[in-house]
């Protein structure tokens, strides 16, 4: 079976739920590198995995991405859905199958609509999202940081 883009997936790649201060460390050392600007500790990181689902993505043993997904909040019920994958193992399948992951779990958490957030630096992020149907909402500068940031919501197909 391909993915949206016509890959086929390793069939080596195991998506993990984060579980332990071990997988807590491979998910921060993932956000940390695709994300620095926004880099944690690994308190903060054990903090995100007490309120969020935190998963980890290997190749056999090698750990190759990761992703959040922030339960929806609201009266829409937006929940948020960010995949991660290290540089050197992009286009090959792995971020979609990690947001296949989340954006499932968003929806069995009852998801009304989906966002993502994007580094606007992350040219790669920014393609991925809007291959899948995310539009811009908004780009922003958090208050005494530099980096800019995009959030985009899932567009709904016409039923």
């Amino acid at each position: 079976m391909t993915n949206r883009l016509g890959r086929l997936p390793d069939p080596t790649l195991r998506i993990a739920t984060v579980d332990g201060d071990a997988m807590v460390e491979e998910w921060r050392h993932v956000h940390n590198a695709v994300v620095p600007p926004a880099a944690m500790s690994l308190d903060e990181a054990r903090e995100r995995c007490a309120r969020y689902r935190l998963e980890n993505a290997y190749l056999g043993d090698v750990l190759v991405g990761c992703s959040t997904v922030r339960p929806p909040e609201g009266e829409e019920r937006v929940a948020t859905v960010i995949a991660r994958v290290l540089p050197p193992f992009r286009r090959r399948g792995i971020g979609t199958a990690l947001y296949a992951s989340g954006l499932a779990h968003a929806r069995v958490l009852g998801a009304g609509a989906v966002e993502t957030v994007v580094l606007a630096a992350n040219a790669d992020g920014l393609r991925f999202a809007e291959a899948r149907g995310f539009a811009e909402r908004e780009r922003y500068v958090l208050d005494g940081e530099s980096d800019e940031w995009v959030d985009l919501r899932l567009v709904p197909h016409p039923a």
